[in-house]
């Protein structure tokens, strides 16, 4: 990169630009080299134009002359209606910014006469950099990025002010102001920690949602109230609130004014901060600077919210994938399962096992919680399963394995109920229930609820589990559900119930398993239509059929 050229002392001054903006002309001064053009904030001139791209163009020397250089920007370099991607600039060159940008740069050699003699007056130049400003803030909607418009916002009001530093802050939930960016002169970024400042103008001013100006700490009235400040050697204060104004669809009057944070500015020397004819146009920088910020966080908490969202579709499909397919058939069984949760991804899952000492293994666990936690430990109560069912371990042993697992991982507050059953081709169901809801076996004349077993997993390390054994008929339904089943809940604040649930599979028990759950659920979801649900609605049919003769 070229070693940065000071031009403050070239005959006659330094060259200069014109600049030509929707709201006025300004003139900058070309004082070092290069001097980069474009929309990031550290550029020497931001232009906040929608053709200008972020790194747009530079201006180096190249011997006594200088050069405009495009920095391969998305719309292009324009001199003199020519699309250019060097150029060496001559008297009144006009620079413009893709085919319809509405900034345009007059260059003005060192000797050349500055067109307006308004746009070069302190003031004049001052009022009209604002306006400039607030231009592009209204125009930029939440195009920006959070960081860029808090740095756009403080370098102007430095720049205008004559400050020395300044911060903005941003009210927290619960409107506790908090640092967001600190900077001094030249665009320079402070480390927010150790950063001096008294807090009570600023706090003052968030609160009250009035302006203060404080133009000599050091007079005789305000040395006591402000003690702190004139400890860090800070002479001049004035701090502006961000007051957010929005006017509501279908309101009869906008709505009251609310204070978002303080625009914070101070210097150790008297006489350096804003006039009394320019504030006026500091605080409506102030009130725009407060709706650029809200867009801009609001956009932010958009892409945020967007990454989260696409984060949760990959964590759903993971764990649906983690499922077994929902239909399973052997030779003497047949077995359908499926889990809808309530949110993304839930806290209920069902296995499917076949262990290596013959017959057909089946879970469903339902985890205490919502959302990814619940997932999370879900997806590791799983796991555990799939490895002890493949130990040829019995029921209440697996259970037991489960229970000391989960309580080794320290997981505080999290703890799960299961059920674990394990059918023989001979129809002898042996199975354990660590606090579940009571599986159903519905017979030709009979319903049997499955209750042994134990108390819940991964919170008791005391706890004991039992298993029970019961022979089936051929024929015989076994309905496994969480409480998502049982308790879903009508518009009315009814219960599904387990009744419903014996009445929903009694009715159709001579249909297969998959027509059995797929009427279980459309049952389930009449019965809930208009009421938001609060949990995960997981259920697995299985049906002992004669065993095949080989």
């Amino acid at each position: 990169m070229q070693d940065a050229t000071d031009l403050g002392l070239a005959p006659g001054g330094p060259p200069r630009l014109q600049v030509e903006e929707p709201s006025g002309r300004r003139v900058v001064v070309l004082e070092r080299l290069p001097f980069s053009i474009g929309r990031r904030s550290v550029s020497a001139l931001v232009l906040l134009d929608a053709d200008v791209s972020r790194d747009h163009a530079e201006i180096i020397a190249d011997g006594d002359d200088l050069v405009l250089k495009d920095c391969g920007s998305r719309f292009g370099t324009f001199v003199n209606g020519h699309q250019v991607t060097e150029h060496r600039l001559v008297a009144n060159d006009r620079i413009s910014f893709g085919r319809g940008g509405q900034t345009a740069l007059v260059f003005l050699p060192a000797d050349a006469s500055i067109a307006s003699s308004a746009a070069a007056s302190g003031l004049g130049g001052d009022i009209r950099q604002i306006g400039a400003l607030l231009a592009a803030l209204r125009g930029m909607g939440s195009g920006r990025v959070l960081d860029e418009v808090l740095a756009l916002v403080l370098d102007t009001a430095i720049d205008v002010t004559g400050a020395e530093r300044g911060f903005i802050m941003l009210a927290s939930e619960g409107d506790v102001l908090e640092m967001k960016l600190a900077r001094a002169r030249d665009k320079i970024t402070l480390p927010l920690t150790g950063f001096s400042t008294s807090r009570k103008i600023p706090e003052e001013v968030f609160a009250t949602g009035r302006e203060k100006i404080v133009a000599d700490m050091l007079d005789d009235k305000l040395m006591a109230a402000h003690q702190g400040t004139i400890a860090l050697g800070i002479r001049q204060v004035l701090c502006a609130p961000l007051r957010l104004v929005r006017i509501l669809e279908r309101a009869e009057a906008p709505s009251e004014p609310r204070n978002i944070g303080v625009l914070y500015l101070d210097s150790r020397e008297r006489g350096k901060l804003l006039s009394q004819s320019a504030r006026g146009a500091l605080e409506t920088l102030a009130i725009e600077a407060a709706s650029a910020i809200e867009n801009a966080r609001l956009y932010r908490e958009t892409l945020e919210k967007g990454r989260l969202d696409q984060e949760l579709r990959t964590a759903a499909q993971i764990q649906q994938a983690l499922l077994p397919p929902p239909l399973k058939r052997g030779a003497f069984f047949e077995a359908m399962g499926t889990s809808v949760p309530c949110r993304a991804i839930g806290g209920d899952f069902f296995e499917y096992f076949d262990p290596p000492g013959g017959g057909f293994a089946f879970a469903l666990g339902d985890v205490a919680g919502k959302g990814p936690p619940a997932a999370l430990l879900a997806a590791v109560l799983q796991g555990i399963l799939t490895g002890q069912a493949y130990s040829e371990a019995d029921p209440q042993t697996v259970m037991t394995r489960i229970n000391n697992a989960l309580l080794s991982r320290g997981v505080e507050s999290r703890f799960a109920t299961a059920f674990y059953g394990h059918l023989s081709p001979e129809g002898v169901l042996t199975y354990c229930n660590a606090g579940h809801n009571p599986p159903l076996v519905i017979g030709a004349s009979s319903v049997r609820r499955l209750e042994a077993g134990g108390m819940i997993v991964g919170l008791f390390p005391e706890a004991h589990y039992d298993q029970e054994s019961l022979q089936l008929a051929p024929g015989d339904i076994i309905v496994v559900f969480s409480d998502g089943v049982s308790e879903a809940m009508s518009s009315t604040g009814e219960e599904f119930g387990e009744d419903r649930i014996r009445e929903a599979v009694s009715a159709v028990r001579n249909q297969s398993p998959e027509h059995i759950h797929q009427d279980l659920f459309r049952r389930v979801r009449e019965f809930t239509r208009g009421a938001v649900q609060n949990d995960d609605v997981t259920a697995v049919v299985i049906a002992y059929n004669q065993p095949t003769l080989s």
